[in-house]
Order: structure tokens, then sequence, then C-alpha cells
């Protein structure tokens, strides 16, 4: 019993000194040093595509003229992956051949006039989804409805324009798509003797791209 104190002194010198070079180590400096040296990353400029333009062609029936030929191009901007606005420019010539066959002159100076019109619409987009053809390929795509205002000139007169129509837009890639759409040109006219409101149908398609 006599002895157990000096045995205890002895070994806990002997831990003292095992466990010191190691605790100095560990505050002064990590045992092993990684040498790894530091890259320089380039961040890739991955583009937004908020911003469309395309062109478009189709058919424009001119209610009391019958339908003809249109075509024009758009330019838009995706505000959200819902929202968006769209500027529309296009053109047609109507004729007023049926008229002719019973009034002596028609109603047109000339047998055809140019109807243009410009637009500024707002778009949502109600039903996204895929288009699938066949079983291992889909494509992205849309269904949107977008509606109004502008300007027709028609027959030297110049009308207030409301549209209002539905569409779908199918993406062939990320920065391409072809757009199908169909829209109703609401403005009134005063050729037929008296001022009225007429309905104009319009249907298109045409490919639009992404930048």
């Amino acid at each position: 019993m006599r002895h157990r104190p000096a045995h205890a002194a002895l070994i806990a010198s002997l831990l003292a000194a095992t466990v010191a070079p190691w605790a100095q180590a560990a505050d002064n400096e990590p045992v092993i040093q990684p040498q790894v040296q530091r890259r320089e990353l380039k961040l890739p400029r991955i583009p937004s595509n908020d911003f469309e333009a395309g062109l478009f062609v189709g058919t424009y029936a001119t209610q009391n003229f019958g339908s003809s030929a249109v075509a024009g191009v758009r330019l838009g901007y995706h505000l959200t992956e819902d929202f968006f606005a769209e500027a529309t420019i296009a053109g047609t010539q109507v004729s007023d051949e049926s008229f002719r066959q019973i009034l002596p002159g028609g109603v047109f100076p000339t047998a055809k006039e140019t109807l243009s019109y410009a637009n500024l619409s707002a778009g949502w987009n109600v039903l996204p989804g895929e288009v699938f053809f066949g079983r291992h390929v889909a494509k992205a795509s849309s269904v949107y409805l977008i509606g109004g205002i502008g300007t027709t000139r028609f027959a030297q007169q110049r009308r207030q324009t409301i549209n209002v129509g539905l569409g779908l837009r199918l993406f062939l890639r990320d920065w391409a798509a072809i757009q199908v759409d169909m829209r109703d040109h609401v403005f009134s006219l005063d050729l037929l003797g008296k001022r009225q409101t007429t309905q104009n149908l319009e249907l298109t398609t045409g490919v639009t791209f992404f930048f």
C-alpha cells in the first residue's frame, strides 16, 4: 500500500511526456499539409430566352368580304413562365369581287384594298405540357390565351381594334418553336351605308425564335 502513490506518479509523468508533443503539434498546425492549387472557374453564360421574334402566315376572314392570305411578324417578351407580352404587325389584301357582281363599281375604289393592323397584347400560358411523337420523342408545349388592343387600317379608315384568341406553342428546341394562333379582331366599319361592329377571324401558323 505504501508504493502505490509512487507508481501512480510515474505513470502520470510518462503519459504527460507522450501526449505533450501531439498536443503542441495540434495547437500549432495540422500534421498533414494539403497541396491543392485553387483553380480559376469561369461561370457559363446561360441565355435567359426571355425575348421572342417570329414570322407567321395564315388566313384572315374579313366580315362581308371573305377570306384572304395574311402574313406578319411578332415580337414578344416573357415576363414570367406564365405571362408574356406580344406586339404584332400584319397585312392582307381584301377583295370586293362579290359586291362588284351586284353593285356597279363595287365598294372599294379598286378591286382590292390593303388591310393592315398593329396590336399589343398580353398572353397567359394556361396549359403547359408535352406533345408526344411516338413512344420516345416528347416536345414541350403550351396552350395560351391572349388578348389586347391595337389599330386596323382598311379602306381609308383607321379603327381601334380589340383582339382575343388562343394558341398553341410547340417547342422544337429551347430556342425555337412552332406557333399556331387563332384570334378574333373586333372593330367597327362604315362601308355598307351604316357603321357596324365586325368580327374578323384569323388563323395563322409560324415559327418563333427565342433569345
